[in-house]
């Protein structure tokens, strides 16, 4: 029987499994869905897909170099707590997606996924991480990650198994590299010069600005110096050569750069759940609203 596109995409509805388990599991079985799904509850997967829709926002960050610091990537795995983000066994699942991401050229997270885990064996990462997740019975994903091929020097910097940084420097020294790279895990720049800023969030904090401005009732001579003060403050804050050097706060970044004659060619920073919306459980509140239902209020 045919492998339809149609026949996957139920069995994905159906089992929550990613779509190179399903296709597999249904070639196995001829076609036959029940079959496939069946067999996909006896080896886990169908156990890992019920998980799929909690939130794994605890994990790690894990950095990899190769050819001397050539080449570097950096990954997020995440899980559901603290204390799986501790087990060696995860870990060691982490650290083996970043050495796949590093040699290999897959493009997104789904490439990643059907991807070995390991070189040589068949197992595929995604068939790895659906193990883990019936084993150990918590959520895991590997959320994102990067690669990058490095113009002048690699520094990298782990603060704990959270905070992950690769900066790409010309010039200066590997002391310097570190400084640079436990800066932006500790001040979160979001670019290396005002250029970088992406307009919508310019335009947005200008937008901000003036209200304040045109809030204090003072000529329009002064709102715009008012405006354009609070822009600059702003650029100030968030590119890595206006920041303050936390080492040194009397000192800019780029001040600092200047002195090394060095410059940073780019940078990436990974926090582990940074933008994911943690599920915050009440226990009190949900036997309140269960009562409530109950007494048919």
């Amino acid at each position: 029987m045919a492998i339809t596109a149609s026949l996957v995409k139920e069995l994905r509805e159906r089992t929550g499994a990613g779509m190179m388990e399903c296709k597999k599991a249904l070639t196995e079985t001829n076609g036959d869905i029940e079959a496939a799904i069946e067999n996909m509850r006896k080896s886990g997967q169908a156990k890992a897909a019920k998980k799929a829709g909690r939130t794994a926002a605890d994990g790690v960050i894990v950095i990899a170099q190769a050819d001397g610091g050539r080449r570097a990537a950096m990954v997020e795995v995440n899980c559901e707590t603290d204390f799986v983000a501790k087990d060696d066994t995860f870990k060691s699942f982490a650290n083996a997606v970043a050495e796949r991401v590093l040699n290999s050229d897959a493009a997104d997270v789904d490439a990643l996924m059907a991807l070995p885990l390991h070189e040589g064996e068949d197992t595929t990462i995604e068939e790895a991480r659906q193990a883990m997740v019936s084993k150990i019975g918590e959520n895991m994903t590997v959320r994102r990650f990067l690669r990058h091929e490095v113009q002048g020097t690699m520094a990298s910097y782990s603060h704990g198994v959270r905070i992950g940084v690769l900066v790409d420097v010309s010039g200066g020294d590997e002391s310097l590299g570190r400084d640079l790279a436990m800066h932006i895990a500790a001040s979160n720049p979001i670019c290396v010069h005002e250029d970088g800023v992406p307009a919508g969030m310019l335009a947005k904090e200008r937008e901000i600005a003036e209200s304040q401005a045109r809030d204090s009732g003072k000529p329009d001579n002064i709102i715009e110096k008012m405006i354009e003060g609070r822009v600059r403050k702003y650029l100030g804050e968030v590119t890595l050569v206006g920041q303050p050097f936390v080492k040194d706060p009397d000192k800019k970044v780029g001040k600092l750069l200047q002195d090394h004659a060095a410059k940073v060619n780019a940078f990436a920073r990974f926090e582990v759940g940074e933008g994911i919306e943690k599920k915050v459980e009440d226990f009190r509140e949900e036997v309140m609203a269960q009562a409530a239902a109950a007494r048919g209020d």
